[in-house]
């Protein structure tokens, strides 16, 4: 059934006349009737009685009124339902992030995201970026804060990527370590002592993607936390490499030192989203929320 024409039915029935009616919709009275007769014959009753003056609802017509005010109703509020997400004023917005993004980075934006757009009801994950990636893919998050994969390039054909920051690297030492006192130091310099890392193997750790070509440093403990990683270097077992956006404080029993610039690695971060996929309205404004959150003594 035509919505159309269900709403001169209910601009006539409320109104009372075919007149009045027009002059509400902006129609001519030959139009307004026409398309009654058309409800009419789409139906096979009439809905209303012609009176000298104004009309009156057949039982038919009365029948139908309700229905076509229930249709028209839910109609309207889809409409604005569309509209509201369109212009983020409902909706969701569901954020993944892998850890170090989620210590300060994330959620200093997600606060900020509600301050200014507090009907969006907001979720976040933590995960890591393949499986991040993978969430994305399945529509299960709408955007996902990674970083550059040590198992390769994320596959730019899948996700767009919208850069975040270039990320600062640091190095933590025990408090006594012969460098400890130094603000820089090279990499060069660090050749003989032992990191502390998340895998036994570099390859699979943010080392890959973070040290110069020619660097292979000795790995002796494994520790997945950098609560743990740090308590080793406290505890003087080794030296780690810190994700600035992991640090939102300088542990007292730990030195973070600075590389020398011409050996600095850094992380790439981005923000990514589904290739060939419309945006939901809430990423848009979230993008630019999530850049300006970013402290620059993270940065290289």
């Amino acid at each position: 059934m035509d919505t159309a024409l269900l709403d001169v039915f209910r601009t006539v029935a409320h109104s009372g006349s075919i007149t009045a009616a027009a002059r509400r919709l902006r129609y001519t009275q030959s139009a307004v009737s026409r398309q009654i007769a058309a409800l009419e014959s789409e139906i096979g009753a009439a809905v209303f009685d012609r009176l000298p003056r104004g009309v009156t609802l057949t039982e038919e017509g009365r029948a139908l009124l309700p229905h076509a005010d229930a249709i028209l109703d839910r109609l309207g509020a889809a409409r604005r339902a569309v509209d509201d997400v369109r212009t983020v004023g409902t909706g969701r917005l569901r954020v993944g992030a892998f850890p170090t993004a989620v210590a300060a980075l994330v959620p200093r934006a997600l606060s900020r995201f509600r301050d200014a757009y507090g009907e969006i009801a907001l979720s976040l994950v933590e995960g890591l970026t393949p499986a991040l990636l993978e969430r994305l893919a399945a529509g299960e998050a709408d955007i996902a804060i990674v970083s550059e994969s040590p198992a390769g390039p994320i596959d730019t054909t899948r996700f767009d990527l919208h850069h975040v920051l270039d990320e600062r690297l640091l190095v933590a030492v025990a408090r006594d370590h012969r460098l400890a006192r130094r603000r820089t130091v090279n990499l060069a310099e660090l050749a003989d002592d032992p990191f502390i890392a998340g895998s036994a193997e570099a390859e699979p750790t943010l080392l890959r993607a973070a040290l110069p070509t020619g660097f292979s440093p000795r790995i002796d403990i494994v520790a997945a936390e950098w609560t743990g990683k740090l308590g080793c270097v406290a505890a003087g077992l080794g030296v780690a490499l810190v994700p600035a956006l992991a640090m939102r404080g300088k542990p007292a029993d730990v030195a973070l030192l600075r590389l020398h610039r011409d050996d600095e690695p850094t992380r790439r971060i981005y923000a990514a989203t589904a290739a060939g996929r419309a945006r939901p309205a809430a990423v848009d404004r979230f993008l630019p929320i999530l850049k300006s959150a970013v402290d620059p003594s993270w940065t290289r």
